[in-house]
């Protein structure tokens, strides 16, 4: 098994740590890891983004060309990775920002309310679990208990309610239909 995704959208809505997660849970299931986080300019205000690859065996290299999967949390973000999706890969993308239909190369792709759903949940800025949460529903590639015991670790410093509000914006995503 091995699994590359991109994560992007605007700086500041959780690109980084949501690919930080997402690597805590698969070292903690014992799967390699590569985590690669892009600052400089997307720090301000642009597209910000990070490679995570996941596998059974070592990695070679963090960088990634053509991603398995796509995690896309606004129009710019797609705009500039879409086009390196892999042929048949996944992209799962925030609907509530990017609204025209997007087809990809003959790709999944699954359009999900992130921002919407995050809202309903009370806490706008959980958007991007939400969306990792479809895109674990889909891949399967590490168990949502996992996620859920590194949001723990990741976030022990700060205060149980956002904990709570992390695992339950994962579960929303894992069970949006």
């Amino acid at each position: 098994m091995r699994e590359e995704l991109i994560i992007a959208g605007f700086g500041g809505q959780g690109i980084m740590f949501t690919g930080t997660l997402l690597s805590q849970a698969a070292m903690m299931e014992g799967k390699f890891v590569t985590y690669f986080p892009s600052y400089g300019a997307e720090v301000r205000g642009g597209t910000a983004h990070c490679s995570v690859t996941i596998a059974d065996t070592s990695i070679g290299s963090p960088v990634i060309t053509h991603p398995d999967s796509l995690l896309i949390l606004n129009k710019p973000s797609l705009g500039r990775f879409g086009p390196r999706l892999k042929k048949g890969g996944l992209l799962v993308l925030n609907s509530t920002l990017i609204e025209d239909e997007t087809s990809i190369g003959g790709g999944q792709v699954v359009r999900l309310p992130a921002t919407d759903i995050a809202e309903k949940i009370g806490q706008i800025t959980v958007a991007n679990i939400v969306a990792l949460g479809k895109y674990l529903a889909l891949r399967k590639i590490v168990s949502q208990e996992s996620v859920g015991q590194a949001l723990e670790v990741l976030l022990a410093k700060k205060k149980k309610e956002l904990i709570e509000v992390n695992k339950k914006a994962l579960l929303a995503g894992y069970e949006y239909k």
